[in-house]
């Protein structure tokens, strides 16, 4: 169960050593050029609060943090009468698409949680508030994040966010299904995996994938037509990206998206990425994996809750997913090792605001709010995410302790060395995505072949930088 001796200490040791070294310190790279609007943003003299009653918009796209964002809501209305908070959830796609069209027909929201992925295209686009002189004017102290997080939103001297929660990947079980299968934890947590045969980890989804007459993948009498349980289940194509479907094991060979932060050169076209990817695609055809068609319309949470898969890929983030709905005893369980060892994104989110808003004096008080360790630890307590704070971190790991999750699979892989890799934070993210999605989609379809097609479209990509 749940290790109370967790080394926080460690903790934040390690990540500052992995953000180091990923390029963590400010880029010194200038971004795309500014539009007019960008030279809006505030510069030495911020402007004054609005006078009277001041009504702000914020959009987050988790339901599952809705709850403990709106009691950060309300102790910051009762702390500040003269501004109301009104907090819209929506889910990721409906997001993202109502955000930019918002910020076209100038009815965004003024502040938003943002994604890494997504900021340096809406900076330089100049539709982002430059947060840097509040920062600096109201003394923000910078220190208090988890080493490294705030340097992920700062670039070219200006600041588009404050970090306000961090997370990792690792396997979500079906403890009745592994029962049944004869499966132990242990043997699941020192899976191993290649991208040639799929090592131990490619063996216990064939032995946890179980058609309507019972039979698993490894009897030769398996119907892959009618399955009744896969052996696992991720949460579709992974778009550019693949946080929580293939990046843990893509990474595991040595592959990596890009050479650092803001790096101008994608490797989609590596040998080593093609294996893995074209290994998710031949699992899918053989039943072991949740078909992508079939995910794409079930989701991939949904369909593991409702029995449907034996193991599950996915971030800490969804934790209270999986205590609120499963309908089964269920566990984490170790990231599978690789060629390198174990690997998880590390990934974090930051409230931004928009260029937009016309009350950023209001706005910028809200933003602070979020990401002070007052909101962190209403946030920690709720035990939804891991808060970017380390007080924040300790109530949330209390919160699951209290509610009987052990929840080491998701803080021992961000404690162990190299077992952590920075999201691909790069220019031209919605454009990459566009171009590889698809690309990735056709391939665990089964209508194409990994190295058929990847190659072509890495470059495609690269061109962008050119």
């Amino acid at each position: 169960m749940y290790r109370r001796s967790l080394a926080l200490v460690s903790l934040l040791t390690l990540l500052a050593v992995l953000l180091a070294a990923c390029g963590g310190a400010t880029p010194t790279q200038a971004p795309a050029a500014q539009t007019p609007a960008a030279q809006q943003a505030p510069a030495a003299q911020p402007p004054a609060p609005s006078a009277g009653q001041v009504t702000l918009q914020y959009w987050l796209w988790d339901a599952n943090q809705l709850p403990a964002y709106q009691q950060c809501a309300n102790v910051f209305m009762a702390k500040n009468p003269n501004i109301k908070i009104e907090i819209t959830q929506q889910g990721w796609g409906d997001y993202w698409s109502n955000l930019q069209t918002g910020m076209v027909a100038g009815t965004a929201p003024d502040v938003f949680t943002n994604h890494l992925a997504k900021y340096p295209e809406f900076a330089s686009k100049g539709q982002l508030v430059d947060i840097e002189p509040y920062v600096k004017r109201d003394g923000v102290d910078l220190s208090i994040y988890l080493p490294g997080l705030a340097d992920l939103w700062a670039r070219d001297g200006k600041r588009y966010g404050l970090p306000k929660d961090w997370d990792t990947i690792a396997i979500v079980y079906n403890k009745n299904a592994l029962d049944a299968a004869g499966v132990t934890l242990d043997e699941l947590n020192n899976a191993t995996w290649n991208p040639e045969d799929g090592g131990t980890f490619g063996q216990l989804l064939a032995r946890l994938t179980v058609d309507e007459n019972g039979r698993n993948a490894l009897d030769p009498a398996f119907d892959k037509t009618k399955i009744k349980q896969y052996g696992l289940i991720i949460n579709g194509a992974g778009e550019a990206y693949g946080q929580t479907e293939w990046s843990w094991l893509a990474y595991t060979t040595g592959w990596k998206h890009v050479d650092g932060l803001y790096g101008t050169k994608y490797y989609f076209d590596d040998p080593r990425f093609i294996k893995t990817i074209q290994w998710y695609a031949d699992m899918m055809a053989q039943g072991k994996i949740m078909p992508l068609e079939l995910v794409s319309s079930l989701g991939g949470a949904a369909a593991f809750n409702a029995g449907k898969g034996a193991l599950h890929a996915n971030g800490s983030w969804m934790i209270g997913e999986f205590a609120n709905n499963a309908t089964f005893p269920f566990g984490f369980a170790r990231l599978p090792k690789g060629p390198e060892g174990r690997k998880s994104m590390f990934n974090g989110l930051a409230d931004s605001i928009w260029i937009g808003t016309k009350h950023v004096e209001e706005a910028w008080q809200w933003a602070k709010f979020l990401a002070s360790p007052e909101c962190a630890n209403i946030v920690g307590d709720a035990g939804v995410v891991f808060p970017a704070q380390q007080s924040g971190v300790e109530r949330a790991l209390a919160a699951y302790q209290k509610r009987g999750l052990d929840v080491s699979a998701f803080t021992e892989q961000a404690l162990e060395p190299g077992g952590t890799f920075l999201f691909p934070v790069t220019d031209h993210a919605s454009e990459i995505v566009s171009i590889i999605s698809p690309v990735m989609q056709s391939i665990m379809l089964g209508q194409a072949k990994a190295a058929d097609v990847l190659p072509a479209a890495n470059a495609e990509v690269n061109a962008l930088f050119k």
